[in-house]
């Protein structure tokens, strides 16, 4: 590992080899879900326009732009959040960490990563089981739409899966 000067302070150590590759494929694929996220964000917005369009100025009722909306809209926030972990754009309260400072805030920072992993792989197998479940039971949203149920939830366990990813990134990275 070799030293690197990191935005917050001190020099962290940056990993070389596997590691490295490890982190610079998950930071990647972080950025990859953000810009499909950023896509499912403005194809709600656009279908929302679409919606009241149709609404208020056609008289027609609307049959899948509220369900769609609602599950891009969804998808989008959850595929984000890996890169909002990868670029540290998350809410944190550090204030205690923040006041005892050396050794006691690398402990307290590294207990709230892994209970963030730990949050995320409960998330992500129960996402990927819901998929499963959804997908070979045949399970359909219920509306008058009624597409597949898989298909919103298959967002929400790829998100949970790349955000624990991201969380080891984020050890193998070795910033506090």
């Amino acid at each position: 590992m070799q030293p690197s000067k990191s935005s917050n302070g001190p020099a962290t150590a940056t990993p070389g080899g596997v590691a490295a590759a490890y982190i610079r494929l998950i930071d990647r694929l972080s950025v990859t879900t953000a810009v499909i996220a950023t896509g499912l964000l403005i194809s709600g917005v656009v279908v929302v326009c679409q919606m009241i369009f149709v609404r208020y100025i056609l008289n027609q009722s609307t049959v899948w732009q509220t369900e769609y909306t609602i599950y891009s809209i969804t998808g989008a926030m959850m595929l984000g959040a890996p890169y909002v972990l990868l670029t540290k754009g998350h809410v944190a309260v550090t204030a205690l960490p923040d006041f005892l400072g050396g050794r006691a805030r690398v402990i307290m920072l590294t207990i709230g990563r892994l209970v963030g992993l730990g949050f995320c792989l409960a998330l992500t197998y129960a996402a990927w089981y819901y998929v499963y479940e959804a997908w070979h039971l045949g399970w359909g949203t219920g509306t008058v739409w009624n597409p597949p149920l898989w298909i919103p939830i298959f967002p929400m366990a790829v998100a949970a899966t790349l955000l624990c990813l991201q969380y080891i990134a984020e050890f193998l990275r070795g910033a506090p």
